[in-house]
């Protein structure tokens, strides 16, 4: 059994899930996702999308972006 490294949960169907160098052993889609999705750089909501990317920065929406002085982030052309 493996042990999911959010939550501490022992569960005989973990995965593993590695972005770049970046490891990690979940029991769920929500534990990976709060411990390895990006922030949003204004609003801090897990981003589970694309997001929108800005001088660095990764936002969940245009208008976080926005919010933060980004001025050419749209949501829709």
């Amino acid at each position: 059994m493996g042990t999911c490294d959010t939550c501490g949960n022992s569960y005989d169907k973990t995965f593993t899930v590695t972005r770049g160098e970046e490891r990690g052993t979940f029991d769920s889609f929500e534990c990976a996702a709060q411990a390895m999705a990006p922030q949003c750089a204004h609003c801090s909501c897990r981003i589970l999308g694309h997001g929108a990317e800005a001088d660095g920065a990764i936002y969940c929406c245009a208008h976080c972006a926005r919010r933060s002085g980004e001025r050419e982030l749209v949501d829709r052309a």
